[in-house]
């Protein structure tokens, strides 16, 4: 049976910042707190939308920190765990206290490129590591490499390894996965704009970045589409089109802090070499902000 804790909409959290670059404790408790009463189904902490590659080893422990506390077990927490060395993963998995955490989000390495042998025994060494379910991210537009369906079917056999978040964007390749994996394996979209249709095919919900801002807006139509009220889901769908297509104009997160700035959430201040979005651009946002 499926991990029914990730069927829906699952929130990629940004990290918010002060004028000084310090987390921001009261900005990120708000944030969570915001989400949670918005009706998402779990929450990600310290992925790639959480600049976790700009964060600190103390930066991270005092995400981890607020999260734990402010979550406090209303919704499961998944912690993003991964990089391009194996071995230093599984030692982070190691140090890690796993009380409050219901499983880590690894993504794939980045920049050595290995092989698909390579991508399988990473990911089976940083399964057998680890104390909680592993779910694999694909996301070839940041490592320059892609995790293969083939890949992918042959990890699901593990039984650590309950699902893939997959942002390839490939629509043959999700099918693919879809179609042969087994029955208990989520898929679940790592891209905001084809959440709609990669669910009709039958993936099992989002790990999201504009449902920071519009966590109700993102989960109802997650739920609809799981339902099979395409109806609803489709006016939800369109009405959030604009908006995804402008915060990801000119990278993650720059386009998601700005516009949880203009909805008086968090600063839009980030960590180089992450930049604010330009003027014209954040005047968009703006303009399509509902």
């Amino acid at each position: 049976m499926k991990n029914q804790n990730f069927i829906g909409t699952g929130v990629a959290v940004v990290t918010p910042f002060d004028n000084n670059e310090k987390i921001d404790e009261k900005a990120l408790e708000k944030i969570l707190n915001n989400l949670i009463f918005g009706g998402v189904e779990y929450l990600v902490m310290l992925g790639t939308t959480g600049e976790s590659v700009t964060l600190s080893k103390e930066d991270k422990l005092e995400v981890i920190r607020i999260a734990k506390e402010t979550i406090d077990g209303r919704v499961p927490f998944v912690l993003g765990i991964g990089g391009n060395n194996t071995h230093e993963v599984i030692e982070t998995i190691k140090h890690t206290d796993f009380d409050g955490i219901s499983a880590i989000l690894s993504v794939s390495p980045y920049y050595n490129k290995p092989s698909q042998e390579g991508l399988y025994h990473h990911y089976t060494a940083i399964a057998d590591a680890c104390p909680v379910p592993v779910i694999l991210y694909n996301v070839p537009g940041r490592t320059s490499s892609n995790v293969t369906a083939e890949t992918t079917i042959r990890l699901s056999a593990h039984p650590n390894i309950i699902g893939i978040k997959e942002a390839s964007g490939n629509m043959e390749q999700c099918m693919r996965i879809i179609k042969d994996k087994p029955e208990d394996f989520l898929v679940i979209s790592g891209d905001d704009a084809l959440t709609l249709p990669f669910m009709s095919m039958g993936m099992d919900g989002v790990i999201s970045v504009l449902a920071n801002a519009y966590p109700k807006e993102f989960s109802d139509m997650t739920r609809a589409t799981l339902r099979g009220d395409y109806e609803t889901a489709r006016e939800l769908h369109y009405k959030l089109f604009n908006l995804i297509q402008l915060i990801y104009a000119e990278g993650s997160p720059a386009g998601i802090k700005a516009l949880l700035e203009i909805k008086g959430i968090c600063k839009s201040i980030l960590r180089l070499p992450i930049y604010k979005v330009s003027d014209a651009l954040y005047n968009k946002i703006k303009e399509a902000a509902i």
